[in-house]
């Protein structure tokens, strides 16, 4: 989280950080990069978990694999008295992890 705070602030920031905790960690600035101060560091820290939080449901949108998607969309054509319920069983899979984890 220190290292993505700080390459918010410069995307191009050349740096080393020992440690997790930004009140206790060790930071190497490389190639003339600019230090950064720790207070400026830890506003982002909270704006860039605020980001994460915010995303938590790109997490937790996981469809099925592609694979298992293509397949269930061959299966729709092997025979066609199938067809649309095994297309309503593709798009019924699909929905569900759209329904239990809509985009915000």
């Amino acid at each position: 989280m220190i290292i993505k705070a700080i390459l918010k602030i410069n995307p191009n920031a050349k740096v080393i950080v020992n440690g997790k905790d930004i009140n206790t960690c060790e930071i190497e600035w490389l190639d003339g990069t600019t230090p950064i101060p720790v207070a400026d560091i830890q506003a982002k820290m909270v704006e860039v978990q605020a980001e994460y939080d915010a995303n938590q449901y790109q997490r937790d949108r996981v469809y099925p694999s592609i694979g298992d998607q293509l397949d269930m969309l061959w299966h729709t054509m092997d025979k066609d008295n199938e067809l649309q319920h095994k297309f309503y069983d593709f798009y019924q899979t699909i929905k569900k992890v759209k329904v239990a984890h809509p985009k915000k």
